[in-house]
């Protein structure tokens, strides 16, 4: 499926997981109310070091613009916007 999808450069495309945070209080947060969203990279462009397909990220929530390829929604961002490898 992915297979004729290329990065270009430094850009990633990422699918965005869906993440509830639970405070210490007990209080259940949508994860859209975080200053970081959760995604997992589909392919990474050639120029881009230390991130993989596969892995898990965090990135700025205000970054990056969506992509519809093939009836599915990707999210495009920097790669100076990810934060997190996890």
């Amino acid at each position: 499926m992915y297979a004729t999808m290329r990065a270009i450069g430094k850009h990633i495309v990422v699918t965005p997981l869906h993440e509830e945070v639970k405070t210490s209080s007990g209080l259940v947060m949508d994860g859209d109310e975080m200053r970081y969203h959760r995604a997992e990279v589909v392919v990474a462009g050639s120029d881009v070091i230390g991130v993989h397909p596969g892995e898990v990220i965090y990135f700025d929530k205000h970054s990056g613009h969506t992509a519809r390829i093939d009836d599915v929604t990707y999210t495009v961002i920097l790669e100076r916007d990810v934060v997190v490898c996890v």
